[in-house]
């Protein structure tokens, strides 16, 4: 499956997916988007995705891209925030629940980066852009990293998790095993109970000792 069908139409950016920018200038920035999704799915590679060929499979001038976006590497992030499943939001009812919505996002990226050769090509071309690998970490890894250990942090306030638990590492032993699955053995089963099965085994260690 393609980038552009995993969205429902050939290059086209699902409704409700945001893109920086004025509101009045949505529909412009949609198509400047949807450009870079059409050339990736025709096979461009990465470090041919200039943005004078961007601006014109979109139809649009070079300005029109720099008035939004710094450059290559901004647009680019747009473009994979586009792709991925939207950052899940959180009720906040218990440490376990926003854990398991967390890592159910996990699963999810690793299921639609399985179904989408394109996608799936992207991200390995990225690690060869420093640059672009970096913003990726800073902008979207980087804050998602902030939520687990916000979540975590209030766990262990909360009394959900033993007080002398070491946040970084907790967020380590949950996550790992899911990055394990989705990353380092692509083949690797992905249950639909999977995040669910994670987080209950890591906290039956770390819960506080019954009193």
């Amino acid at each position: 499956m393609s980038l552009a069908e995993s969205h429902a139409g050939q290059g086209r950016v699902p409704d409700g997916i945001p893109v920086r920018g004025r509101p009045r200038s949505e529909a412009v920035e949609r198509s400047i988007v949807e450009g870079v999704m059409r050339l990736l799915d025709e096979g461009v590679p990465l470090s041919e995705l200039s943005i004078e060929r961007v601006a014109r499979t979109a139809g649009v001038g070079k300005a029109t891209i720099y008035r939004r976006w710094s450059g290559k590497e901004d647009l680019f992030l747009d473009v994979l925030r586009a792709a991925e499943p939207p950052e899940p939001a959180l009720p906040g009812t218990s440490m376990r629940d926003d854990l398991v919505i967390l890592l159910e996002a996990a699963r999810q990226r690793g299921l639609l980066n399985r179904q989408s050769a394109i996608l799936h090509n992207v991200f390995a071309q990225m690690k060869s852009s420093p640059r672009i690998w970096e913003a990726y970490h800073a902008n979207v890894v980087a804050p998602r990293r902030r939520t687990l250990t916000d979540v975590l942090r209030r766990g262990r306030d909360n009394g959900e998790l033993r007080a002398d638990v070491d946040i970084d590492l907790a967020g380590d032993l949950l996550f790992g095993p899911m990055l394990v699955r989705t990353v380092m053995h692509p083949d690797a089963s992905l249950p639909e109970d999977l995040a669910q099965s994670i987080v209950d085994t890591v906290l039956e260690g770390l819960h506080p000792a019954a009193k």
